[in-house]
């Protein structure tokens, strides 16, 4: 998919692509390894840590990894799993059509403001472009603020916490309305 991203600071289109865990192994182990990443919960993961976490996920039925690309450079990553069979089981009641997500943004050397908004943007435009997503889930890490921040800015709501294995969570919810408002909400404050 192609996604616009005109009238923003960071114009250009993003644009996803299936992640290859052998050939995309080494990129993101360099971004899923980065301090910026520490949510991520991999920052000592060894290439082949990392390839075999994608190759487990590559033939998952429920889980997919995307390489998210900007101008058609690799920028970000995605993952699209359905949380009444991964992550979430147990945790909440999975209704039909939801999506469950996650993703990351490639550390760089020169920050452009306003991109991890325009990257966010994208996915869920990605994630609703499909007509039987009702609702994306979330469920960041309780200490990780700045994520907080833009799932609000794209229309989450915070359900309330949840504990998983690994961390304290926020679980949150996205409905196509509530993404379809907040994009008005930016587009009017322009």
């Amino acid at each position: 998919m192609n996604t616009p991203a005109a009238g923003s600071p960071t114009a250009g289109s993003f644009t996803f692509r299936p992640l290859d865990p052998t050939r995309d192994a080494e990129l993101v182990h360099s971004w899923v390894t980065h301090p910026k990443a520490a949510f991520w919960l991999m920052g000592d993961a060894r290439l082949q840590d990392v390839e075999r976490e994608y190759m487990a996920i590559a033939a998952h039925p429920h889980h997919h990894a995307f390489i998210g690309l900007h101008d058609g450079e690799p920028a970000f990553l995605m993952e699209r799993y359905d949380p009444a069979h991964v992550e979430l089981v147990g945790l909440y009641e999975a209704r039909p059509g939801d999506v469950g997500m996650h993703f990351l943004v490639a550390p760089t050397d020169t920050p452009v403001h306003g991109f991890t908004r325009a990257v966010i943007t994208a996915v869920m435009a990605e994630l609703f472009a499909d007509a039987a997503t009702e609702r994306v889930v979330v469920e960041p890490d309780v200490g990780n603020t700045a994520v907080h921040a833009l799932n609000a800015a794209v229309g989450f709501e915070v359900a309330g916490r949840i504990t998983k294995p690994e961390k304290d969570a926020l679980l949150s919810f996205c409905t196509r309305e509530q993404f379809r408002t907040a994009r008005a909400g930016e587009a009017a404050a322009r």
